[in-house]
């Protein structure tokens, strides 16, 4: 339930009703109404977003070795996210599809950051929680079973729809209605259970149950179609992200390395993309489901393990130096999580003979730091990417050469 607004309140929503109107922005039913503040900065002109984000990091790249930045990379306003994780709250009848405020569910199912096809099908979702009679979870009261529906979509409109619950008790609920789910969710092509016991705020479990005979949703970066499987990482907004796949493309290429090791790959997009005919190059990522999705792709595009032109993946924790990787590279791709580089890897490269390490960070200050670290390596080149408008979240990308 909304709560009531007070005087300073309602004039403050008008302002913000009066300054979208005259200034164009995104927009948002749910931010006017105060239902979501989730986007902070939406009421700043994009063009200004940008540049804040630009100017943080680059007050904290600079003195560093002052690199030569490139122009940032925009994103759309809106539709640009291709992944929603909405929390289920609410009854069977009257299901809410968004985020919890104060223990009570928010209906976000028309948030203006999704493109229409997953728009449409966190529609047809609740629509199917209703006719099947899939239990919201209670936060409160500790009972209920469909904790979240996280719906992800490539460029084409096709789609990866999976239900998290406490228990697999409304499992088969699910699987006796996958005709249902299909006629109501038709650009599902990968459907799974995850199952979430923990009463805590973790999305999600570590056993996922498959219920199409698809298992990947294939999403076209650049002309390459990476695979995606339920529990891989992928980046949020699929059109930034080619941008920043073809920079690294293009300073990799550059550089011309013979060998190249992708850290922390993921489902393999960079490491993807520096292969080449006489390159050998091999990517780390502790999750095991990425790797699988990685080595899939590698396969589809006839990239073979070994050998000059070779694309290799291996499950192993890309934090500490790999441990299943001998010699040295002569170019490191790094695309840590939020904390940075662990100091051990920090120390291996800076006392290494990499030639050039391309950085890839969604923390301009953990990024500051691990630099820091690292002073035989230069930055000489860095982009700022927008992965995500009206947030303060970025993602730069940073060229480092040995000095």
């Amino acid at each position: 339930m909304r709560r009531q607004d007070g005087p300073g309140q309602e004039e403050a929503a008008r302002r913000r009703r009066a300054g979208r109107r005259t200034l164009g922005r995104v927009e948002c039913g749910y931010y006017e109404r105060d239902l979501c503040h989730s986007c902070t900065v939406i009421e700043v002109p994009y063009d200004q977003q940008l540049a804040r984000k630009q100017q943080l990091v680059r007050d904290l790249v600079d003195p560093l070795g002052a690199p030569r930045w490139l122009t940032p990379v925009a994103s759309a306003e809106s539709g640009f996210r291709n992944k929603a994780k909405m929390v289920v709250a609410g009854t069977v009848g009257a299901p809410t599809l968004g985020i919890l405020d104060r223990g009570a569910g928010v209906d976000l199912r028309d948030c203006p950051l999704y493109p229409e096809p997953v728009t449409l099908a966190i529609h047809g979702l609740a629509e199917f929680v209703t006719r099947v009679r899939l239990l919201p979870y209670d936060v409160a009261k500790r009972r209920g079973e469909l904790k979240h529906v996280i719906v992800t979509g490539d460029p084409r409109g096709r789609l990866m729809v999976r239900f998290v619950l406490r228990s697999e008790r409304q499992l088969p609920k699910i699987r006796e209605n996958t005709d249902l789910l299909r006629e109501l969710v038709p650009a599902a092509d990968v459907v799974s259970v995850n199952l979430q016991p923990e009463h805590k705020a973790v999305l999600e479990g570590p056993r996922e149950i498959l219920l199409t005979e698809q298992e990947e949703l294939v999403v076209e970066v650049n002309g390459i179609g990476l695979r995606v499987r339920p529990r891989s990482f992928f980046q949020t907004n699929t059109a930034v992200t080619e941008r920043l796949y073809a920079q690294v493309r293009d300073w990799v290429d550059a550089a011309d390395p013979a060998t190249v090791w992708d850290l922390y790959c993921g489902v393999g997009g960079f490491a993807l993309h520096a292969a080449g005919p006489t390159r050998t190059v091999v990517g780390t990522e502790i999750s095991p489901e990425a790797v699988a999705s990685a080595q899939d792709t590698a396969r589809a595009m006839g990239l073979p393990e070994r050998g000059p032109g070779s694309v290799r993946f291996v499950a192993d924790d890309a934090a500490a130096v790999p441990a299943e990787l001998s010699g040295t590279p002569d170019l490191v791709v790094v695309n840590p999580p939020r904390r940075g580089l662990d100091a051990p890897l920090c120390a291996w490269l800076e006392e290494s003979s990499v030639r050039h390490v391309v950085y890839s960070s969604c923390n301009a200050k953990t990024l500051a730091r691990d630099l820091a670290l690292m002073p035989s390596l230069a930055p000489v080149e860095a982009r700022l990417f927008d992965m995500f408008p009206h947030t303060g979240h970025y993602e730069a990308a940073v060229l480092l050469r040995r000095a």
